[in-house]
């Protein structure tokens, strides 16, 4: 017996197939959609243009057109160009060593201990806590009278006689105590990121080096490292963005201060817009940052195209 199959049926002449429901698709897509434009892109335009006016606070200044006069102000103000400073520190001093410390905690939580669930709960409340208690309660620990810092160095008998050190308002120790601060705050978001990166290495690769003969050094070197270059390089590219962007903690803990020792670029166009009114000349200095972040982030997406090229 044979069994015939009909022919397929072929489209009618003249018919078109129905246009794809690109409405529908959008309508899906609003919701997520409006908050962006209204929130973030709404606001960067409308900077973008304050940027290259005179605007000042006061209802009844009026704004003009100055081109590019505030950048040209931009490039000769020393004050800017300190905070600049200060923020590659800040961003350099808090993302290095919160990389390290980090990757330690991750190889620890990775392994196979009792009450690993608990530790790495305990990992991430620094995380969960809103940058302003972090700073009001680090000043608790900085405080010269009675935080908990200069208490255990009495209690060891390494603080010097009389009052105990004000760390927040010191010229050589702000800056240090603040990327103490910073280094805490921001290391359970790359734990977590570098933990997950760990938890994607097959075991097997690990226990065939082990059969080798290779040690626990060599193991990280040539089978987690590798594996775990991509999710590094990334989270410390965020990190150090982020870090530059910094303004809440380092704004709660010092205020910039003392004599400008913490003023990070963020906090002076701060300054410049609601201390001083200065609206078009904080526009200027935020389109400034953006420029600096928009770089780092090409030099950062061109090393990494052309590592997987090279692969």
């Amino acid at each position: 017996m044979t069994l015939a199959t009909a022919p397929r049926r072929s489209a009618a002449p003249g018919r078109t197939p129905a246009p794809r429901r690109d409405h529908a698709t959008w309508f899906l897509v609003l919701p997520a959609l409006i908050p962006i434009l209204v929130l973030s892109v709404g606001p960067l335009l409308y900077g973008i243009g304050l940027a290259f006016t005179d605007a000042q606070s006061g209802r009844t200044r009026a704004t003009g057109f100055v081109g590019a006069l505030n950048f040209t102000d931009l490039l000769h103000d020393t004050l800017f160009w300190d905070s600049f400073r200060i923020g590659l520190v800040w961003a350099l001093g808090v993302t290095v060593p919160q990389f390290f410390l980090a990757l330690g905690l991750a190889l620890l939580l990775n392994v196979n201990l009792r009450l690993r669930w608990l530790a790495r709960a305990l990992a991430i409340v620094p995380w969960a806590m809103p940058e302003v208690v972090v700073g009001i309660m680090w000043r608790l620990v900085y405080h010269p009278d009675a935080g908990i810092l200069n208490e255990t160095l009495r209690d060891l008998g390494l603080s010097g006689t009389g009052d105990g050190r004000d760390w927040l308002s010191g010229l050589a120790t702000a800056l240090p105590a603040v990327i103490v601060v910073g280094v805490w705050a921001g290391m359970p978001q790359t734990t977590v990121s570098l933990l997950a990166g760990l938890q994607n290495v097959p075991k097997e690769l690990h226990e065939a080096a082990a059969m080798d003969g290779a040690g626990a050094w060599r193991r990280f070197r040539t089978v987690t490292w590798p594996a775990l270059k991509p999710v590094a390089l990334a989270i410390t590219a965020l990190n150090f963005i982020w870090n530059f962007n910094s303004f809440a903690l380092v704004f709660v803990l010092t205020d910039g201060g003392p004599g400008g020792r913490t003023r990070l670029p963020m906090l002076f166009a701060y300054e410049e817009a609601f201390r001083y009114g200065q609206f078009g000349y904080a526009a200027a200095m935020g389109l400034a940052m953006v420029a600096v972040i928009s770089i780092l982030l090409a030099v950062y997406l061109a090393g990494r195209l052309k590592g997987d090229d090279d692969r």
